[in-house]
């Protein structure tokens, strides 16, 4: 059996959504102090619609194939349905990952609640913030 799906693998060979947007509406970057991966989400949001999102990940093929497939899953999503992604979701989009590497899905989906975190901060939004982890302290997100 492969340790890696066809999905894992062809969003570490040809990552989607690779890159940098300029003056992003909201920015997410987390990091893993344990494995060293880390991931930097920019969102642009018009009307409450991720209109585009890219991201820079310095880590592992899983932390990349977990980026790019984030990114796949949230783009042209209403922010609401964004904040509801899993790591799970990530995880089964790329047909499983490895136990192991399953950190790096969970990175994914806070990459991308830093991101909309900032984006209501930015903008004076209210929201409930049970929904964002407070990741001054926690085990892995050393940034």
């Amino acid at each position: 059996m492969a340790l890696y799906s066809e999905k894992v693998m062809d969003h570490f060979r040809n990552p989607r959504n690779v890159g940098v947007i300029e003056n992003a509406d909201g920015v997410g970057e987390v990091g893993n102090a344990k494995c060293g991966d880390i991931m930097k989400i920019y969102l642009k949001i018009k009307d409450d619609i991720i209109e585009d999102v890219k991201f820079e990940t310095f880590g592992c093929g899983s932390a990349i194939a977990s980026s790019s497939m984030a990114t796949e899953l949230i783009k042209g999503k209403p922010v609401s349905e964004a904040l509801e992604l899993t790591n799970k979701a990530v995880a089964e989009a790329l047909d499983g990952l490895p136990a192991v590497k399953m950190h790096c899905s969970v990175l994914a989906e806070e990459a991308i609640k830093a991101a909309l975190k900032d984006y209501y901060d930015k903008n004076g939004i209210e929201y409930d913030k049970s929904l964002f982890p407070d990741c001054s302290d926690c085990e892995h997100c050393g940034l």
